[in-house]
């Protein structure tokens, strides 16, 4: 090859051959700052404790004897471990798992989705749905939720009906607004889903107050539901990267189609199954983020803010000319949340009673140095 044409191929290259939809797009991520106190990921502040640790790493240290052997790939032992922590009759061949629930995610429309097929949400929704339907070259449309961001029923199903859609992807509670669906939406919803899936995205569900129903209640009436869940909010495993669902068997079969090979490595499994078995301390937190979100809710409501109803480990509160500039003010005084959700929102994930306090007293300060 002669020096020219080394020159012109890396002049082409310097461009790559991208596909064009994803062209300008700048990649998935709420902001990473090194900052005192960050709530704005949702995740559970208090970390596993030292017993938790010990167990993770002799579960790990036993795995990696095996790491030159690949892992089970059907991961039998963990989906029996979730089937059990799940309950409500679910066995392990109705469940799937993979690394966070946005993996199960993308395969469920690597399975259900694709070309020719549609997926559809109502507005305000996870934001990472329409990446799942741009990366499985899924269409994808979104119906809207009512001005306190319930779904009524008659308008879902009227959507549905008119758009046929394959998957229509529902967190429950929503993020980012924290709404939870009553049964009521859901069975209507998969009644006249004649040839699609309903998606109930559950990743906040034991956060969720008491009185509000699970859709797993649901599974042995409509084969055509799914409920995912994940290990990354109440289990303080964020780092684990461990998501799953529960559906019918024939569902997981079928992804286990779309699944890469040994997807669950030796390592994630074991963590999983270690964290199962302390499920009870794990979960001991809850209560209390339960109860710093109600008390959240109560403070921003007397401060004048409109705030949703939340189910989840978050709150949505509002609203504001510019929301920016008062994320900006929060994040000045080392407070980081999220400005997320429709126009004039933000989004403040619950954190521990020192990092809530010292929320209240920064939102505070910027709203008097800042009063429109």
């Amino acid at each position: 090859m002669t020096r020219g044409s080394r020159s012109e191929s890396s002049e082409r290259l310097a461009t790559p051959p991208l596909r064009d939809e994803l062209r300008g797009i700048q990649p998935y991520g709420a902001p990473q700052l090194d900052v005192p106190v960050q709530l704005n990921v949702n995740e559970n502040p208090y970390p596993p404790s030292a017993a938790v640790v010990a167990e993770i790493e002799r579960a790990v240290a036993l795995a990696s004897r095996d790491l030159n052997r690949y892992p089970d790939r059907e991961f039998v032992a963990l989906r029996e471990a979730l089937a059990a922590y799940l309950g409500h009759g679910v066995t392990p061949a109705q469940v799937w798992a993979a690394n966070g629930s946005n993996e199960v995610m993308l395969h469920l429309l690597q399975a259900f989705g694709g070309p020719g097929r549609l997926a559809l949400s109502f507005a305000p929704t996870y934001s990472m749905y329409p990446e799942y339907a741009r990366d499985t070259h899924t269409a994808w449309e979104v119906g809207h939720r009512e001005e306190d961001f319930s779904l009524d029923p008659e308008r879902a199903v009227t959507l549905v009906r008119q758009r046929r859609p394959h998957v229509v992807l529902l967190p429950s509670p929503n993020n980012p607004t924290g709404t939870a669906l009553p049964h009521e939406v859901i069975g209507a919803l998969c009644d006249v889903l004649d040839r699609g899936l309903l998606v109930v995205d559950e990743a906040y569900a034991e956060f969720r107050r008491a009185g509000t129903p699970s859709a797993l209640e649901l599974l042995p009436t409509y084969p055509n539901l799914v409920v995912t869940r994940t290990m990354s909010k109440a289990f303080a495993l964020a780092g684990a990267r461990v998501g799953y669902l529960a559906a019918s068997a024939e569902i997981c079969d079928a992804l286990r189609v779309v699944r890469l090979p040994y997807h669950l490595s030796a390592v994630t499994q074991a963590v999983a199954r270690a964290a199962l078995r302390h499920a009870d301390e794990l979960l001991g937190a809850v209560d209390r983020l339960r109860t710093e979100r109600d008390e959240t809710v109560q403070w921003l409501r007397g401060q004048g803010f409109t705030v949703a109803e939340s189910d989840a480990n978050f709150v949505l509160f509002g609203t504001f000319p510019d929301r920016h500039a008062v994320w900006q003010g929060l994040l000045d005084r080392g407070v980081l949340i999220r400005e997320t959700g429709p126009d004039g929102w933000l989004r403040v994930s619950i954190g521990t009673t020192a990092e809530m306090a010292a929320f209240r007293e920064a939102l505070s300060t910027v709203m008097k140095e800042n009063p429109s």
